[in-house]
């Protein structure tokens, strides 16, 4: 039986689905770029932990926590191929996410209206688990994670997050306002934040919580819904780093990696990375990871949420980096493009720009933390075309290099393989440093 809590919980999503987007809108129409997509792919954990690629047809993939889908949706748009199930508290945000996947054709899914420690009546056991936005809400966290790494395949993969109790200082002050008025004494409404509305426009502009929480055009002109799930959400909770381990080891899971895990670079926070203060420069090899993100988040507390990727504890090889790899490495492997960047519309953008002779920059498809963007000429872009058709050998790449390529444009001596050799590998190891594309044996 669901406690008094949950049930508030649940009567808020039921009033409030979440997210309110139409059904009628298709992610990809909604962002600019790939991020989201990229975070949703199976193929990126995956990769990361078994320096592989992963077919996603024929993946069992749950979405703990679904609201009204539009997330099951992003889901299914990033793995082809695979089923879509989703479970939610909330029977009305259940129906709302079975009506948007049914709106935009995908077929093999099914909704639940059940608590996620409940998941195991499924009888399912699923490739890949997205808990977005959930896990911070439940009375006991570490329970919640357990009952869905229970249901995980050996190989599987969760994406799941927490509030970060640093970032979100300020709105949990005022969450204590909203409480010490006496607005969430029952599931909030209308009303509730209606007369929340009155009292923080009526605050003097030098309010140090009205300047932290609601000098923000989304907040002071958006929709109710956006209010609610920051200023009335039931159950929220901040953690920190360590709190975050803590759950995942009480979970019986191990930690794979952030999923945002190039901004959290610890050596990015100096101004120059390569030549830290000489105590940091000393300490720093033997931090733990737990450690790393704790001192980051520390010093940069600017996400919103602590999102990361974990699985069961499993016996894998080391990820060895490719600019480690000897020739004869190299000679054994496949090199192929990132799935979410398969698309008509980018592989037009690099035509293009090879047409036109200019620069095509790949981290204005998938934004991932970087100094500089990450661009190639277009000798370069004409080389990895062929990856937008099928995988490709370093002997193939290094073949078309030559045919795009043939001399030195200083000596005019025809180009040796080494010399391709040497550039093409050089390009594999900076996009694959960002997941761009794939190297596997």
């Amino acid at each position: 039986m669901a406690s008094a809590a949950v049930e508030k919980m649940r009567q808020q999503y039921e009033a409030f689905p979440y997210p309110e987007a139409s059904i009628d809108i298709h992610p990809r129409d909604a962002f600019q770029n790939l991020n989201y997509f990229y975070i949703h792919s199976l193929v990126t954990p995956y990769y990361l932990r078994h320096q592989t690629p992963i077919d996603t047809a024929g993946k069992v993939i749950l979405d703990a926590g679904c609201g009204s889908g539009f997330k099951a949706l992003m889901l299914a748009a990033a793995n082809p191929g695979a089923k879509i199930v989703g479970i939610d508290l909330s029977p009305e945000s259940v129906r709302l996410a079975r009506l948007r996947l049914q709106h935009h054709g995908i077929e093999d899914f099914e909704f639940h209206a059940m608590q996620l420690e409940d998941v195991q009546q499924l009888g399912l056991e699923f490739d890949y688990i997205n808990c977005d936005e959930v896990l911070y809400l439940l009375p006991d966290p570490a329970a919640g994670l357990k009952a869905l790494v229970s249901v995980l395949k050996p190989e599987g993969m969760i994406r799941t997050n927490l509030h970060s109790a640093l970032q979100r200082h300020d709105i949990y002050r005022a969450q204590s306002l909203v409480k010490l008025m006496g607005l969430m004494d029952t599931s909030p409404s209308d009303i509730e934040v209606g007369i929340l509305r009155e009292t923080m426009n009526a605050l003097q502009d030098f309010v140090d919580l009205k300047k932290k929480t609601w000098d923000n055009a989304l907040i002071q002109n958006g929709t109710d819904a956006h209010v609610m799930v920051n200023y009335f959400l039931m159950g929220d909770r901040g953690f920190s780093t360590p709190a975050m381990f803590e759950m995942i080891h009480a979970a019986g899971a191990e930690f794979i990696c952030m999923t945002n895990w190039r901004h959290w670079e610890l050596r990015n926070l100096f101004k120059d990375a390569t030549n830290l203060p000489t105590i940091w420069e000393l300490a720093l090899p033997d931090l733990t990871i737990e450690e790393q993100l704790h001192i980051f988040e520390v010093l940069h507390p600017i996400d919103r949420l602590l999102d990361f990727w974990c699985g069961k504890p499993v016996s894998v090889e080391p990820v060895r980096s490719i600019d480690s790899w000897s020739p004869q490495d190299w000679a054994c492997a496949t090199i192929q493009l990132h799935p979410v960047l398969k698309n008509d519309r980018i592989r037009s953008q690099l035509v293009q720009s090879i047409e036109r002779k200019a620069s095509f920059d790949f981290s204005q498809h998938i934004s991932l933390p970087t100094l500089t963007p990450i661009l190639v000429n277009s000798i370069e872009a004409g080389l990895l075309l062929p990856l937008w058709d099928e995988p490709q050998t370093i002997d193939k790449l290094i073949e078309r290099y030559l045919r795009l390529h043939p001399v030195d444009l200083v000596t005019l001596d025809p180009l040796k393989h080494e010399q391709a050799f040497g550039v093409v590998s050089t390009l594999i190891q900076k996009l694959e440093l960002y997941l761009y594309v794939l190297v596997s044996f």
